[in-house]
Formats: structure tokens, C-alpha cells, sequence
């Protein structure tokens, strides 16, 4: 009987092609698998230090060389890869390597979209640059480097939040709650791994409790704080993924800062609270007060929700305005049954 043959490509149906890599400013490379693994070039160019994006780390032979020092970060080429979270670590091991007197080869398997993305965010830190700026540096050194449109939009989070990780943007906030939907869409059920979404519960903080807060309007249970709140606009879109409406396919949208004016109050967003259990092992549902189990809102990891506004936000977690009710003093820290 014969047997199918598989149409889906793999690794090792591409070849990373010659040896090529590009000095972008003294001493720090840019490059692809090829010249990662030339020996003659790396001991030639006098690399002290790889820097790796791939999916597979580097041959042994190439790790074990003496006076090289290697980092490695497996990451595939696809727009939904968390790669923000490597921006700050893979700055610190190329600025190490430069002030050291090293030279550092940064490199993919082409050296096109994961490797010019390190070095972008690199320069963007270092030289206080726009993406657009920094990315026509780095062109005009290696003229083919193109990060794919998901590494695009978390090198303009970057830069929004002045190249650092500020877990209080809202922007961010978005950005990893959409990361962790991808992984509940295939698992379903939250990884651990981002269990650090889960935000404490707001009723059992006695540590200087923040002063506004929103309660459940039947029993008065605090069931968010101001922090919590993921403001939106009408008309926005909050989704940071693939969308499909003509004219807009293979962008990603982050979300935009409005003033409070301009901001929605018919359906209050929010992050995912501790009070919240049935968001850890299901992909939607509905939120009860966990004191009166008043029905309070609704979550969907997977499909969001749409705002009367006409924002849609996904995923989302949401309390409908009518049961519940906002207060600007705590008058006492509420216990939870």
C-alpha cells in the first residue's frame, strides 16, 4: 500500500542559504544560521559572542568553541510568538557583549525577521529611537531584514512604553491577555506560565487598598479596583491577533489611548481577578459575585465581546454596569464566603 506524503513544509525543507551577515554598528552583526556555524568566519571576524533566535539551538561544536560565549532563545517566526518578553534580556547580553570589547553575532535561520527584531529593540533602547527609525537603520545596513507583523506591532509596544516593561500599560495588559487566549484556544485551560495574569482580589487587599472601587451592587462586595479597569473608546479594537475584514488582513491592532472624555462606560472591562475560578479551566462563562452569586457580567477567552459601543475586545472579561456599583473610599476590607 502506498504510502501519503506530507505537503506540510518543514525546517529542513528550507536552506538558510551562504554564509551572510552585516556589521550594523562596530562590533555587532547581523546574520543568518550559516554564518553562526562558519568557523572561519566567526574566528576570522573575531566573534566573542552569539546571540541566537531559532527554533533549534546551534551545534554543539559551534557552543563548545573556546572564548564564545552563547545565549540561546527558541522562538518560531510566527506573528503570535510572546517575543517581547526577550526584548530587555537579549539588550542586556548585546550591550554586555559590546562593553566588554566583544563582538556579537545576532542571528535566525535567515536573518530576516526574529534577529533583526533583537536587534531593532536593541537600538530603539539604546538610541531612544522610534521602530520607524530604527528600522531604517538596521535597513540600511542589511536592506532585506523584515520582522513579520505580530514582531512589528510588540517593537511599537516597546517603543510606546519607552522601551521597558510597564506591566500598568494598558496596551500590554492587552497584549499578554491575547498571548495567553492563543494558548487557552489550543490547551484549553490557562498554562502557568501566565497564571501571573490573574490579578489578586481586591476585597481580601489590606495593604494600602486602593480607594476606587467597584462593587456588587445586590451585597456590596468588592469585586474590582480602578486598576482593573482596560478602558476602551467606542469604535476601537482591541484584539491583538490576525483580523479579517478587507483592507485590514495581517495587521494587528493594538489598542489606542483615548482621553476620559472620549471613554466608554457601557461595559466595564477588566482584568482576570482571583475570585474569578472558572477562568482557569474554561474558555468562556459567566461571572457571579462569589459572595451572593449575583450574575455580574460574562468572560471568553477565545471569542471576546462586543460593546453596544461597538468596541470589541477579546479576550474579554466584563461587568455589566447595571449590577454593580462604583465607590471612591473603602470603607472596610470586605471578607469573602
Amino acid at each position: 500500500m502506498a504510502k501519503h506524503e506530507s505537503t506540510e513544509l518543514t525546517r529542513e525543507d528550507f536552506d538558510a542559504g551562504p554564509s551572510s551577515a552585516d556589521e550594523i554598528e562596530p562590533s555587532l552583526y547581523l546574520g543568518n544560521l550559516t554564518a553562526a556555524t562558519d568557523v572561519k568566519w566567526l574566528k576570522d571576524t573575531k566573534i566573542t559572542h552569539i546571540l541566537t533566535v531559532d527554533s533549534c539551538p546551534l551545534p554543539r561544536r559551534i557552543q563548545l568553541l573556546p572564548d564564545l560565549t552563547v545565549k540561546y532563545i527558541q522562538l518560531t517566526d510566527m506573528p503570535r510568538e510572546d517575543f517581547l518578553r526577550y526584548f530587555d534580556e537579549s539588550h542586556d547580553f548585546i550591550d554586555q557583549a559590546l562593553t566588554s570589547g566583544g563582538k556579537i553575532l545576532v542571528h535566525c535561520y535567515f536573518g530576516v525577521s526574529r534577529s533583526s527584531t533583537l536587534v531593532i529593540a536593541y537600538m530603539m533602547k539604546k538610541y531612544e529611537m522610534t521602530f520607524d527609525v530604527a528600522l531604517d537603520v538596521v535597513k540600511s545596513k542589511r536592506r532585506f531584514v523584515s520582522p513579520n507583523s505580530g514582531f512589528v506591532a510588540q517593537l511599537k509596544l516597546y517603543g510606546d512604553m519607552g522601551c521597558t516593561i510597564d506591566t500598568r500599560n494598558v496596551q500590554f495588559k492587552m497584549y499578554r491577555l491575547q498571548i495567553a487566549a492563543d494558548k487557552v484556544r489550543k490547551a484549553r485551560i490557562l498554562p502557568s506560565t501566565y497564571v501571573d495574569l490573574i490579578k489578586p482580589d481586591p476585597a481580601l487587599e489590606t495593604v494600602r487598598p486602593e480607594p476606587t472601587v467597584y462593587r456588587c451592587k445586590k451585597c456590596r462586595r468588592i469585586v474590582a479596583t480602578a486598576s482593573n479597569i482596560l478602558p476602551h473608546a467606542p469604535g476601537q479594537r482591541h484584539v491583538w491577533r490576525y483580523v479579517s475584514r478587507r483592507g485590514d488582513k495581517g495587521k494587528i491592532i493594538p489598542v489606542k489611548d483615548s482621553r476620559p472624555d472620549q471613554l466608554c462606560d457601557k461595559i466595564y472591562f477588566i482584568e482576570p481577578i482571583a475570585w474569578m475560578p472558572d477562568i482557569l479551566h474554561n474558555v468562556e462563562g459567566k461571572l457571579n459575585c462569589p459572595k451572593c452569586e449575583a450574575k455580574l457580567g460574562s468572560f471568553s477567552w477565545i471569542s471576546g465581546c462586543q460593546c453596544p459601543c461597538s468596541t470589541k475586545i477579546a479576550p474579554a472579561f466584563y461587568l455589566v454596569p447595571s449590577k454593580v456599583e462604583w465607590s471612591n473610599a473603602v470603607q472596610n476590607v470586605l471578607v469573602t464566603v
